[in-house]
Formats: structure tokens, sequence, C-alpha cells
């Protein structure tokens, strides 16, 4: 490991940024995939089928891998891209972004469902493990390095960086395509905003991470969905419902019923 740390540390400083570039540019592309994978907000069967498992565990892997690689080939990683916990004082910050998630979550569930929707039991611990892997290739690849290779390439300008992370990281989760749910998507806006104003300010993305986090595993929580609740009236339990023999009423034949 030390032999390769010495390679790689032998490389010029401004072909390593290049490289880091590339890098960033292929985690990008990944999240572009998501829903191939059946991972982040597409981590439900889709017509009764459910991607493989090996599949969603490669796309979490690569993420990871792609990140790990980062903090080896960028000449400073941890300060230019914000790959750290950052500051003490983020935990204020974590604090009042986890609680936002939270209550956001329990507002949308009340305004969609009326009441909270809790998933099935057996559905927990693969969607929260992807709400928590998800929270933290996003936050690593475009409050982190996304983030930092804007400021490196407009001169530090913060506004411009912040706003450009936070449309590429829409664009990258496919939110906004004909038929997905425009709350998410403008869920996914705000997380992005405001990650990147917590990662400036805390100066790394432990902040924005804890926040993300939460604001996912939250909205699992409240309507039993990764990310793509179901229009109201169409889900499994409301389909039932309709099809029920009104209480009061039973069938006494194919064709009548008596009250």
């Amino acid at each position: 490991m030390s032999e390769l740390l010495g390679l790689v540390n032998a490389i010029p400083t401004d072909f390593r940024i290049l490289m880091g570039l590339a890098l960033t540019g292929l985690l990008v592309m990944l999240r572009l995939e998501a829903e191939r994978f059946g991972t982040a907000e597409y981590d439900e069967p889709v017509r009764g089928y459910r991607p493989p498992l090996l599949r969603r565990l490669a796309w979490y892997l690569l993420g990871v891998v792609g990140i790990a690689m980062l903090l080896v080939v960028h000449p400073s990683a941890q300060r230019d891209l914000f790959l750290f916990v950052g500051e003490r004082s983020g935990i204020l910050v974590a604090v009042v972004l986890v609680l936002a998630g939270v209550g956001q979550a329990v507002i949308l569930a009340w305004l969609h469902y009326r009441r909270l929707r809790l998933p099935d039991i057996t559905a927990y611990p693969g969607a929260l493990a992807n709400e928590i892997f998800t929270a933290l290739i996003d936050e690593a690849v475009f409050r982190g390095a996304v983030l930092g290779y804007f400021l490196w390439a407009s001169d530090g300008n913060i506004n411009l960086s912040i706003l450009g992370q936070a449309f590429l990281y829409v664009l990258a989760t496919r939110l906004g395509a004909p038929g997905r749910d425009r709350y998410v998507f403008l869920l996914a806006l705000v997380i992005g905003l405001g990650g990147g104003w917590a990662t400036l300010e805390t100066g790394g993305i432990g902040a924005a991470f804890l926040g993300h986090a939460a604001t996912r595993v939250a909205l699992f929580l409240t309507t039993g969905h990764a990310g793509q609740p179901a229009p109201r009236g169409t889900e499994v339990e409301d389909i039932e419902r309709r099809r029920r023999t009104p209480d009061g009423w039973r069938v006494v034949g194919r064709g009548g019923r008596e009250r």
C-alpha cells in the first residue's frame, strides 16, 4: 500500500487533479445509472420484479471504491473536495438539517396519506442500508467532489458552485423525468442546495450527510417508499379497500347482494 501511495505521490499535482476530475465524472455517471441498478430512489419492485441483490451491491461498492480512489488520487481531497467530516460546529448544522428532514417527511406523509404509512417489516434492512449508502455516495460525490471542482473551475465563486452542483445532482437523479413525483424532485433540489451550504459552512460533508441520511430514512419510514411515492389512491391497500365489500353488505350470489 505504501508503495502504491509513493507512486501516486510521484505523479505531478496538476495531473492528479485532472485524474480526480475524471473519477468524479465517472461517479456522476454511476449516479445516473441508479435506476438500472435498482438503488437510491429506485430501490422498489417494478411490476413485481426487484433487481438482483448482487446488482444493487455492485452499485454501492463502485460508489464507495470510487470515493476511496478520489482520496488517494487527489493531492488534497480532504481540504479541496471536502471529503472530511468537518468542524465540530457542524453538529448544530447537522441537528437543524436532521429536524428539517424528518419534519418534511412527516408532513408529506400526512398530506399524501393522512397518516404515517409504515413500511413492511421485511423491507427494513435492505431499505435502510440503501438510504444510508445513497446519502453517503451522494454527499461525497456532489457536495464533496463536484462542489470542490466547481469552486476550482470558477475561482472560488461560492454561489455559482452551490447552484452548479445542486443542478447537476438533480439531473443525475433523473427525478425530473415525466411521471416522477414532483415533490421528491423539489426535495432533491433542496437537499443539493442545503447540503452545499452546510458543506461550505462546516468545511466537510459530515453535517450534510447526516441531514441527507435522516431525510431519506424518514421518508421511507413515513411513506413506505425509497423515494417514489405512488399517486394518491393507487397504493396496494387503497386498491384492496375499493375491492372490499362495503361494511353492512354481504355477497349472497353472483348477481345480487343484500343489506
